[in-house]
Order: C-alpha cells, then sequence, then structure tokens
C-alpha cells in the first residue's frame, strides 16, 4: 500500500490506524451496572413506550396514548445475499440517479466507466456515495438535498492512477464529486425522475464558498493565511448524516474531515490534532497538491470543518452557514426538535468509538413565520452522562464547567466534554426523535475493540449501561425520554430500545434483545428516520460476509421498528457490499427515497463499475409508506 492508498480502508478502519481507540467505554459500564442491579429483563431493556421505564411515570398516559403506532403494513422479506435490491410483496423500486448522472444538459453523457469524469463536469452531476438526505417543497416544487459522504477513487479516478491522484486536475475531480446535491424531483412511482436544469439544481463541493457563525467565528482559531477574518471557510466535506431545519432548511453534518488533511513536512500534532486524529497523510492527497489541506502550512484549515452547516434549498445563490455553536466533531446527523418554551434543541451524535452524544439548545425562542436570527449561534452545547438508574443529565459546556474559553469549547468540542465527565459511547451514528412522543433514539452501531485502552482523551471506556457487551460488533439503540416530556429539560430516563444479535449462534447477550428472532436480525444499526405514523425506520451499516457470528444475516437493510410494541420487521435488503443510509419521503408520503452507498458487484446497471444510487420504493396499490 503507498503512503496515500487508504482508499480500500473503510472510514472506522481509517481512523482506528490512525487513531486506535479504547475497545471499552463508559456506556458498556452504565448498562452493566443497570442489569446488574434490574436483572437483564428489569428495565434496561424494554421493548416498547409502555414497558420498563415508560411505565415508571416518566411518561403521562396522555403522551402513551398519542405514541400508539400503526401495525406493519407489509409483509416482512428474508435475507439477501446477492447483488439485487429486495422489497416486500406488492412494493416496487426503480433507480432515481446515480452518480455520475447529470444535473445539467451540458453534462449529458459526462460519466464514463473509463478513464472518468472531467474536471469541468465534475461539479455537474449527481455527486459520489449518497448518504443523508431530506425533502423539501420550494414554490410548488419538489426538492431532494443529499449528501454525498465521500469518494472512491479507484472507481472515480482514471485506471492508470491506481486509486491516488496523479495531479491537481485529479484532487479537484474528487472535491467536486462530494459535498451535497441540491435537486430537484418529479413525477411519481415508475415515472419519478430528476428535473435536468432546474434552477433550483445546485452542487455544493468542497470548493463552494461559504460562511460560519457562532462564539468560535472570526476566533484565532479559525483564521487562515487565505481567511483572516475567521469568517469565510471554503468547502463542505465528509458529508454524511442530515437535519432539516423547522424554517425549511437543509442541515448538512460534515463527519470524517480528519482524513482530508495531511502534512508534507514532519510536524509533532497538538492536542487537539491527536484527540481528532489528524496527522500524517491523508486519505486523498490533497495535502500534495493544495496547501489548504497541509496542516504543516494551515495548522488551522481543519478546525475550519467538524461543523454542522446549513443550505438554503429555496436560494441557489445563497452561501451555506457553518454553525460553531453546535460544536465540532465528528457529526453524523443533526436532530431539531423544539423544547416546551419554544427554544431550538438539536441532538447530535459523534461518531467514533469513546465519543459522545450532544444537545445543543437555543437562547432564543421560535414560532413559525418568526425570524430564525440567532437560533443556531446564540445558545448551549450540552454533553450526555448516562448513569446506572437508568437517569442522566445533559452538562453543559461553558467556561465556568470546563476551564475553556468559548471559542475552544467549540473547536474542541470533544476536550470540552472529557473534562465535564461526559459518558463515552459505541459509535454514536443516527439520532431520531419520536414526532408523537417525547423519546429520542441514538443508533449505537458497534464497538469492535471494547476493553484494552481509553479514548484519545484518556477517557474510561468500560462496559457500561447503553453498550453493555464486550466486543460489541452487532450494536443496539438507545432511547432516552426527557423529563416532563420537554427537550428542554436537563434530565432525562433511557432505556435500550434493541440489542442487534444473532440468536442463531448465541444464547447469551450476544443473542440480542427479546425483540431480536431468527427472522429480523441485524447487525450494525446505523440510519435511522421516523415516519409520520411515528415507525422508526433502521437503516444498517456492518458486516455482510453472512458467516461466523454473522452467518444468516445476509446483505445490510433496512428495516422498520415499532416504538410501542418493540416489534422490528425487515423492509429492505441491499446489493452485496452496499450500505444502506438516508431515507426521506415524497411530499405525497407515497414514495420512499433510499440510498444505497458503496455497493459491489456491478449494481445497478449489471456491468461495469458499481455506482452508488438514490432508489424510489412505492406501494402498488398507490398507497402511503411511512
Amino acid at each position: 500500500m503507498s503512503k496515500h492508498d487508504t482508499s480500500d480502508l473503510s472510514w472506522d478502519d481509517f481512523d482506528e490506524m490512525r487513531d486506535p481507540r479504547a475497545d471499552a467505554n463508559g456506556f458498556d459500564a452504565v448498562v452493566e451496572r443497570a442489569i446488574g442491579r434490574r436483572g437483564f429483563l428489569g428495565g434496561v431493556l424494554a421493548f416498547g413506550s409502555g414497558a420498563a421505564v415508560f411505565g415508571s411515570g416518566v411518561l403521562g398516559s396522555a403522551t402513551s396514548a398519542r405514541a400508539q403506532a400503526a401495525a406493519f403494513d407489509f409483509a416482512p422479506i428474508g435475507i439477501a445475499t446477492d447483488h439485487e435490491i429486495h422489497v416486500p410483496a406488492g412494493y416496487q423500486w426503480k433507480t432515481l440517479v446515480r452518480y455520475g448522472d447529470p444535473l445539467f444538459a451540458e453534462a449529458d453523457g459526462a460519466y464514463n466507466d473509463e478513464p472518468g469524469l472531467s474536471v469541468a463536469m465534475s461539479d455537474k452531476i449527481f455527486g459520489e456515495n449518497t448518504d443523508g438526505m431530506e425533502t423539501f417543497e420550494v414554490d410548488g416544487r419538489q426538492v431532494i438535498v443529499v449528501n454525498s459522504e465521500y469518494a472512491n477513487p479507484k472507481i472515480n479516478l482514471p485506471a492508470a492512477s491506481a486509486g491516488t491522484p496523479a495531479n491537481a486536475d485529479e484532487v479537484m475531480m474528487l472535491k467536486n464529486i462530494q459535498g451535497v446535491t441540491v435537486m430537484e424531483v418529479s413525477g411519481t412511482r415508475d415515472g419519478v425522475s430528476v428535473v435536468k436544469d432546474s434552477p433550483l439544481n445546485r452542487r455544493i463541493t468542497h470548493e463552494t464558498q461559504m460562511t460560519m457563525d457562532g462564539p468560535a467565528a472570526g476566533s484565532d482559531l479559525v483564521k487562515t493565511k487565505a481567511d483572516a477574518t475567521g469568517m469565510a471557510p471554503k468547502g463542505t466535506m465528509n458529508n454524511c448524516g442530515s437535519g432539516k431545519t423547522l424554517w425549511g432548511t437543509y442541515l448538512t453534518c460534515e463527519e470524517n474531515f480528519n482524513g482530508y488533511f495531511g502534512t508534507t513536512a514532519e510536524k509533532e500534532p497538538t492536542a487537539g490534532e491527536k484527540r481528532y486524529g489528524i496527522g500524517g497523510s491523508s486519505r486523498y492527497a490533497y495535502e500534495v497538491y493544495d496547501e489548504r489541506f497541509d496542516i504543516s502550512k494551515e495548522p488551522n484549515e481543519p478546525h475550519r470543518h467538524g461543523w454542522v452547516t446549513e443550505i438554503d434549498p429555496a436560494d441557489p445563490t445563497s452561501a451555506p452557514v457553518k454553525h460553531t455553536a453546535l460544536g465540532r466533531f465528528k457529526h453524523e446527523n443533526a436532530e431539531m426538535v423544539q423544547a416546551a418554551d419554544g427554544r431550538i434543541v438539536v441532538y447530535m451524535g459523534d461518531d467514533e468509538r469513546g465519543e459522545f452524544i450532544y444537545r445543543y439548545v437555543s437562547n432564543g425562542t421560535w414560532a413559525e413565520g418568526q425570524p430564525t436570527d440567532g437560533l443556531l449561534s446564540d445558545g448551549t452545547l450540552y454533553v450526555a452522562r448516562f448513569n446506572d438508574d437508568q437517569t442522566g443529565e445533559w452538562l453543559p459546556l461553558t467556561p465556568e464547567t470546563t476551564g475553556m474559553s468559548a471559542a475552544e469549547i467549540l473547536v474542541f468540542a470533544r476536550m470540552a466534554g472529557s473534562k465535564v465527565g461526559a459518558t463515552t459511547m459505541d459509535r454514536p451514528e443516527w439520532i431520531a426523535a419520536n414526532p408523537l412522543n417525547a423519546e429520542v433514539y441514538c443508533a449505537l452501531t458497534n464497538n469492535k475493540n471494547r476493553g484494552v485502552k481509553p479514548n484519545a482523551g484518556g477517557d474510561d471506556t468500560a462496559v457500561n449501561g447503553p453498550n453493555p457487551r464486550e466486543t460489541n460488533n452487532y450494536g443496539q439503540i438507545v432511547r432516552w425520554m426527557p423529563s416532563g416530556e420537554d427537550h428542554g429539560s436537563d434530565d432525562f430516563a433511557w432505556d435500550l430500545y434493541v440489542m442487534a444479535g444473532n440468536p442463531t449462534v448465541y444464547d447469551n447477550a450476544y443473542a440480542g434483545s427479546p425483540n431480536v428472532t431468527e427472522g429480523n436480525m441485524f447487525n450494525s444499526p446505523d440510519g435511522m428516520a421516523f415516519d409520520s405514523k411515528g415507525m422508526l425506520w433502521i437503516q444498517t451499516d456492518g458486516d455482510d460476509s453472512n458467516e461466523g457470528e454473522f452467518a444468516g444475516q445476509g446483505n445490510n437493510q433496512m428495516l422498520v421498528g415499532n416504538p410501542e410494541t418493540g416489534e422490528i420487521a425487515r423492509f429492505l435488503t441491499a446489493p452485496n457490499g452496499a450500505e444502506v443510509t438516508g431515507l426521506c419521503w415524497s411530499l405525497d408520503r407515497k414514495t420512499a427515497f433510499v440510498g444505497i452507498q458503496h455497493p459491489g458487484g456491478s449494481w445497478p446497471d449489471g456491468a461495469g463499475k458499481p455506482r452508488s444510487a438514490i432508489i424510489a420504493v412505492w406501494r402498488e396499490d398507490g398507497a402511503t409508506v411511512g
């Protein structure tokens, strides 16, 4: 493997190579102690909104009634191990858009298997490796905004480059096929398609000019040679999960930004660089051809990435805004809700082993039609602590609690979280809030190396409550309920909605919770979203070898969970090698749009190189899907 050839590594393995993390975390110890207090089924594992903690008075009867969810309206499907898409009987699917498809007529025919895209057309096509996405209505038009998380250089670059950019043009092409796509979509069911040349179509890349707001904007920590003001960063990168504001804009979340930065000179990493895994060679050799990504020349440039960034899909001329008040870390998604008093609340996970779950609460309040100024720039960032007795609290990250300045807290949010004693987690990924109930779910994807060393900040990562198993290759979903059914409350109760596992291989905790059966088992929950009926859709990004401890689990999949009963049913299976990630619905709720990332084989075309894509899924009878 060459100095820069890390293209075959997953992002998790890349981080492990650069910044090895502990095999244990604090949440595991909390769960283990909680189970010891109450017994395996004594409250830590709850299989419905009326069980365990929910039945202890945390939620009232009125809330429980609102949480009643409809039964599954499909026949669950079995696993698959092939390179196709499978959906239930009575449903159909089609490819909506693939990597390389034109968003503008001038890019017709721009994509080809070899030698690849030209630089001139690379920001006029649908981007690579689709991830989080949301649907919007703009003046009667249906618009989807979708992330393109990362590149696959061995597929995206000419074969002669062997997966490593050979010149500045190839680096620019990789920059352009990542980021965010804004596109108009029209039609229904088998006629749904992207509207080419729509005035709303837009690509936002690693080179797009942006702005910053919040306490870290303009601070010395984010100033560079090219931007002495510290207010005008360029680019959004490694856009993983997403969010939607209550006022109709898109939140894109920058996750593994550290992999884009390297150094061309010997440099001792700072404490901040160590905690965020920055140093050595980058993943795509950006630093070789662009000094903006060379930390020996621009040490503050990484501080300008790792933020939640707001995009207005209704205004193609608007500059995206990086909201520093929401903290800098490896954001998975941003789930916005509202406190009882009208304040804005955003829940966020930091997707790395041994890191934390965060919450932002605005100082200002909002109601429909009111101005939104300051709502995502003036507030307090909190980090979660989970206790053995299935309670928890949000710990404020302030100069008083951390001994850090306001800018330092936000730029180095991980270090601030360590200072206040937050609970370390098993890769907290997507967070989803139930629209019918005051409860929030977080996918803790897995932790394959628990039990050896602390995280990069020295925090204890032993087995704890929400992370109850050593060598956790399956993952789990934790759920919390804010006190008083108010997302603005600083206290909450928690339980586990599901522990993924394999009951055909194990008869202990690794079999999973009782709502995991031979017919619905899965590993590594990742993406999550609630539909309008209060059903939880779960997408996986795990081991699809179908061997050993994963025997019988097949390809990655999308399942539907009933929060009221705890039941889970498999709805879709992806091509082998693919991750299922990103989910949104058409405005009439009759079509579900699902992201298929890094497929293996030759999906979706049956010949040539595989291409990530978004598919549309609908019911043959024309009824709603979710």
